[in-house]
């Protein structure tokens, strides 16, 4: 693995942990193995962009950190406590949006925002103020009662980033959000996404196989075939493969020559 640490982002303290750090971390299923000794760090206040095929194994990274699979190898710290250790004070940190639908079709934008609220144990007045603030920061506090099957499939994206707002998370793990969305819809999640990052100074890991999703300002980190080939800013991983582009440089790390629309 070659890494070019991104640096703490202004005006955070070095002593702070950083919003999620993966370190020596393997996984099987079987006799097959899909992570092998992954270690990736996520600063506050930074957008990595984990890059990879579908099957490089970001799925399964994302179900290690959320603690639907347990790891048993390596260690996994999201604001400085650890998913094995301590995993209610680390899942409190952690704000999830998966890539599959999780929204409940027949709520109104509020009520599934309500209900994840009552799960973390806020009181519903505090819930309905977080879920207000919530809606307006993705743009559909207008839409609040209204119920989520009337919800374009962009639109839908957005509550789910709402809801994982709601608890105030440090750290937010996107898996493949834009998956299906149309240009418009995936420019505005994205938007969205991004003014988090720089205006909370939330930690960002946002997994993708869309070369075109990502910024000159991000973290890179290639995952190919369960092993964490890259890990730096966007200028570092031109120079080290002495690409001019980026789809360039993913072809010359992982040694695929597919397109976007296959593998990366």
């Amino acid at each position: 693995m070659t890494t070019d640490a991104a640096p703490h982002p202004q005006g955070s303290a070095p002593s702070q942990p950083d919003a999620l750090v993966v370190s020596g971390v393997s996984h099987s299923f079987g006799e097959k193995r899909v992570l092998d000794t992954v270690s990736l760090t996520v600063p506050r206040g930074t957008f990595a962009v984990l890059l990879g095929p579908n099957g490089a194994g970001k799925s399964t990274l994302f179900s290690l950190i959320t603690r639907l699979y347990d790891n048993v190898t390596g260690e996994i710290r999201i604001l400085g406590n650890d998913v094995r250790r301590t995993p209610g004070a680390a899942l409190q940190r952690l704000g999830v949006v998966f890539q599959s639908k999780t929204l409940d079709q027949d709520l109104s934008l509020q009520q599934n925002l309500l209900y994840h609220a009552a799960l973390h144990g806020l009181g519903r007045p505090e819930a309905k103020r977080r879920a207000a603030e919530a809606l307006d920061i993705v743009g559909l506090s207008d839409r609040a009662h209204e119920k989520v099957r009337n919800l374009s499939g962009g639109q839908s994206r957005r509550v789910e980033i709402a809801r994982s707002l709601m608890h105030r998370p440090g750290c937010l793990l996107l898996d493949e959000p834009t998956v299906g969305l149309d240009i418009g819809s995936r420019e505005s999640v994205i938007n969205i996404v991004r003014g988090l990052v720089q205006r909370q100074g939330l930690g960002v890991l946002w997994a993708t196989h869309l070369i075109d999703e990502i910024a000159d300002t991000d973290l890179v980190i290639v995952l190919h075939k369960g092993k964490v080939l890259f890990s730096g800013q966007l200028p570092g991983f031109l120079a080290h493969t002495g690409a001019k582009s980026t789809r360039e440089a993913f072809r010359i790390i992982t040694g695929t020559t597919s397109t976007d629309e296959e593998a990366a």
